[in-house]
């Protein structure tokens, strides 16, 4: 086993970049990476301009009003 502790994170990472390649191939190890892409943004600010100050009962209404649409088609 390799002592981490003496490796860089550049060295780190490119060992931990092979094992995956190695264990689940390029594609595979592309799909994992993706997984842990930072994201932009504040999602708890976003989250609340967009759904403001809605209640439980009313997600359940409209969960509903979209089923009983969706049975109408």
């Amino acid at each position: 086993m390799i002592d981490v502790t003496k490796l860089s994170q550049a060295e780190i990472r490119r060992l931990g970049i092979e094992a995956l390649t190695k264990a689940l191939g390029p594609a595979g190890m592309a799909r994992f990476m993706q997984q842990f892409e930072m994201g932009s943004g504040d999602y708890t600010r976003d989250r609340d301009q967009i759904l403001g100050d809605i209640t439980l009962e009313e997600i359940f209404v409209s969960i509903e009003e979209g089923r009983q649409q969706h049975d109408r088609c």
